[in-house]
């Protein structure tokens, strides 16, 4: 689950979370049970993202360049639409602002962390609600602000991952070197662009087990225990 360079410890002075997917439930699982229940091939909402790069509506969406709304659920759909899928981009969202639910394990973990004196932040490809919306965060932004020392929003900064440059971007705000990061996501591609810049990285499958994984990290680095 973990990648970097393991030639020696490497001081660990910022853990980096990712949001959807990591501290709250996964829109990749909202997502999934669309298409299933539609069906739709499984992981064809997510090819045709990843295949739209860069100028695709989801990508405009996660730039804060559209809102979600009517004139995104209207491009969306016809994106799908002419590849052949049939969606209901209003249902999909309200079903992505359905799941996303605070893990009290990860909450838990995130407190830990910093009274153990690591900087802890999140790192969060993101929309902005335009009108007709659903709420989507199940942590609030004063919520958010509380548990993280710093929360970089792709919407607000213009960038999203996988680009290099928000990580860049991240460890310029947090004032550290890629080096002296981990950073927790989970989807590959993303964890693939931090990995390059010399982050070590955890893949989020299991909530549970990535954070066994992470105390790992930490412990072969020599450095403070965040267990019970």
């Amino acid at each position: 689950m973990t990648s970097g360079p393991e030639a020696s410890p490497r001081r660990v002075r910022l853990v980096l979370f990712d949001l959807g997917g990591v501290v709250y439930g996964s829109p990749l699982h909202a997502i999934a049970a669309y298409e299933a229940e539609h069906g739709i091939p499984a992981g064809a909402i997510n090819r045709h993202v990843a295949a739209s790069a860069p100028e695709g509506a989801w990508h405009r969406l996660e730039r804060g360049e559209l809102a979600v709304g009517e004139r995104f659920f209207a491009i969306f759909d016809a994106e799908l639409a002419g590849a052949g899928h049939t969606v209901s981009t209003r249902e999909l969202m309200r079903r992505i602002a359905e799941i996303a639910q605070p893990r009290p394990r990860m909450l838990e973990a995130i407190a830990r962390l910093r009274r153990a004196g690591y900087l802890v932040a999140a790192l969060t490809n993101n929309w902005s609600e335009g009108e007709g919306a659903e709420a989507r965060d199940g942590l609030h932004a004063e919520r958010l602000a509380e548990l993280f020392d710093r929360v970089v929003e792709s919407r607000k900064v213009g960038l999203r991952k996988p680009d290099p440059e928000i990580y860049r971007l991240t460890c310029r705000l947090l004032g550290v070197e890629p080096h002296e990061v981990v950073f927790l996501d989970d989807i590959g591609s993303n964890l693939k662009s931090a990995r390059a810049l010399g982050m070590t990285t955890i893949k989020v499958d299991d909530p549970d087990q990535a954070l066994v994984e992470l105390e790992r990290v930490l412990g072969a680095a020599g450095e403070a225990s965040i267990a019970e």
